[in-house]
């Protein structure tokens, strides 16, 4: 008995400290899973430990003074962090109505609480929203349908543009709203048929994702994917980027051809594609979602092959381009490509001449949540960039938001690039004459910075506790 008391001694000392860490961390990310009852249950754990100690007479040493007064700190340390959560959500909450309408329809936000949301996108706060897998987890999607109409009432009543609306799927192992909507197969799996099968394909691809996730009332689909297939990947801790899975092919003018009929089907529908994720990371081999990673490869090689995919595609759609957190160290070695200048103003903007939406992959991804949040933010705007993801944690919505709050109260923004910003946003979506309903894309961008024709435009409807 007295070997037992002693090893869960020494089990209590170990585990106080991580307790601590945990509870002063319940706001982070890689905690996600332990918010609400997990939370709660660290609390009871910690209350009921410390009371154990008391009872058994722990408090009579040193030690036992020592470890009771470790036990005291999850709990302490807990209602510190959420505090500061919810003093931060307060400020963003009670943002003007100018600062609102000014900094709000840079950000898309997942959610899982369906009245925060809809007070974000009532008070201007979001211009888009992204719906998952846990938005329909036992729920019909009929569901979740009324649930973006809804929010699309909310932003009529209060005079602001629709909502862009925003999914995964992008057929093969991801497709976050299949089942219950289609499973499609991966792009990569026609690559073997004849080109005119391919094209074929894939268009029908694009039309079956299309025609269903414009019924939901979602317009823009984070899809496809651009990045050149890479040789077998030897990294074994890529447990979700996964590129290999994910990418159409290793041959650009494949991709080229396979992508671009893909979106010519997903745009008939008249819900919108975005190409990722540009610079490329089919030749990275970390995982962007939990480390830092470089694209060492120089610019002329990538003009030549990785980039020839976006180039032709742009030229032929109306699809955004969502910009990776992988570094191009020939370009700017100092900051990832999604909030750098030189990538975003200096290549896309000004080499490729390209007018369309630029947006970030999700700011909750380790690249760069585990670095400075607050400076990429501000820099993501200033270099250009349109649309910032804030997907799988939509709490940390507030800690971005403020991060732009504060760049805008201190002069940190550059006020011509939210205007230029604004105005690409409102050729993306752009209110319709019929209630209900809304336009997507109404010009056709190339990359060269003029209207192209294109289609006509095309009516589509509207029709995780501490997360969003």
């Amino acid at each position: 008995m007295q070997l037992l008391n002693r090893i869960g001694l020494v089990l209590l000392w170990l585990a106080a400290p991580l307790a601590a860490f945990v509870a002063a961390n319940k706001n982070d990310p890689y905690l996600l899973v332990l918010r609400g009852a997990g939370n709660i249950s660290l609390v009871v754990a910690s209350i009921a430990i410390v009371a154990l100690l008391l009872w058994g007479g722990r408090w009579r040493t040193i030690a036992g003074k020592a470890l009771v007064v470790l036990w005291c700190l999850p709990p302490l340390l807990m209602s510190a962090a959420h505090l500061k959560f919810e003093l931060r959500k307060h400020d963003v909450l009670n943002a003007s109505a100018v600062e609102a309408r000014q900094l709000g329809p840079h950000f898309m936000v997942g959610y899982s609480s369906f009245p925060e949301v809809a007070r974000l996108a009532e008070q201007g706060l979001i211009g888009g929203v992204y719906v998952t897998r846990h938005n329909i987890r036992g729920r019909a999607i009929e569901t979740l349908r009324a649930e973006i109409a809804a929010l699309q009432d909310l932003r009529r009543a209060a005079g602001l543009p629709s909502l862009i609306v925003a999914a995964d799927q992008e057929g093969g192992i991801v497709g976050h709203l299949a089942p219950p909507l289609t499973k499609v197969p991966a792009l990569a799996t026609l690559t073997g048929l004849a080109s005119d099968e391919q094209q074929a394909k894939a268009e029908e691809f694009g039309r079956i994702h299309g025609r269903e996730l414009a019924h939901v009332g979602v317009n823009l689909n984070l899809a496809p994917v651009l990045d050149l297939k890479p040789p077998a990947r030897r990294n074994r801790l890529d447990f979700h980027t996964l590129i290999g899975k994910r990418a159409i092919a290793s041959d650009p003018a494949v991709v080229s051809t396979i992508a671009s009929a893909y979106v010519r089907g997903l745009e008939e529908t008249g819900v919108g594609a975005t190409l990722k994720h540009f610079p490329g990371i089919g030749r990275v081999r970390a995982d962007t979602h939990h480390f830092s990673a470089n694209l060492d490869t120089p610019v002329k090689e990538l003009e030549a092959t990785d980039w020839l995919p976006f180039r032709e595609v742009l030229s032929r759609s109306r699809s955004a381009l969502m910009v990776g957190h992988v570094t191009l160290t020939a370009v700017d070695p100092d900051r990832a490509a999604s909030h750098s200048k030189r990538v975003v103003e200096g290549i896309i903007r000004g080499t490729w001449g390209y007018q369309g939406v630029v947006m970030t992959d999700d700011l909750i991804m380790g690249a760069i949540y585990q670095n400075d949040v607050c400076k990429a933010v501000v820099e993501a705007i200033n270099a250009g960039v349109d649309l910032l993801l804030v997907a799988y944690d939509g709490a940390q919505f507030y800690r971005v938001f403020a991060c732009a709050l504060e760049g805008s109260r201190h002069g940190r923004l550059d006020a011509a690039m939210l205007h230029a910003s604004r105005a690409r946003l409102k050729r993306l979506v752009m209110p319709g004459l019929v209630p209900g309903i809304h336009v997507f894309g109404a010009e056709r961008q190339g990359v060269d910075g003029r209207d192209k024709p294109g289609h006509d435009d095309e009516n589509i409807s509207s029709s995780r506790a501490a997360k969003l």
